[in-house]
C-alpha cells in the first residue's frame, strides 16, 4: 500500500496538523497565560515536535516513493531558510527551553 493511502497515517497527519494549528492559534495569548499555563502550553509543544520528528521518522524509513518525494520537499524548501529538518528540531527545542527558562524565573 502506498504510504500516503494508509489510514494510519492519514489519520495521524491530520489529527498532527490539527493540534498544531490548535496550539498556535492558542499561543497568540501566550503572555497572558499564567505560569502554570505556561508550563502545559511548553509541554504540548514539546509533544507536537516529538509527534512530527516521528512522522517524519516515517518518511525516512518508508520504501514508497511519494513519502521519500515529501521528505525531499521538506529539505528543499527548509534549506531555502538555510536549515536542514534537524536544525528545524534543534531550534523548536532550543525554544522550548528558554521559555521554560523564563517561566522558572
Amino acid at each position: 500500500m502506498p504510504f500516503f493511502e494508509s489510514e494510519i497515517v492519514q489519520e495521524e497527519a491530520r489529527r498532527l496538523w490539527q493540534d498544531y494549528e490548535s496550539l498556535v492559534a492558542l499561543g497568540a495569548n501566550y503572555g497572558k497565560f499564567d505560569r502554570e499555563g505556561k508550563k502545559i502550553y511548553i509541554e504540548k509543544m514539546e509533544e507536537i515536535t516529538d509527534r512530527f520528528r516521528i512522522f517524519l521518522k516515517r518518511f525516512e524509513l518508508s520504501e514508497d516513493f511519494m513519502a521519500k518525494m515529501a521528505l525531499k520537499q521538506l529539505e528543499v524548501y527548509l534549506s531555502r531558510f538555510g536549515v536542514t529538518p534537524q536544525q528545524m528540531f534543534d531550534h523548536m527545542t532550543a525554544a522550548l527551553a528558554k521559555m521554560k527558562e523564563e517561566i522558572e524565573q
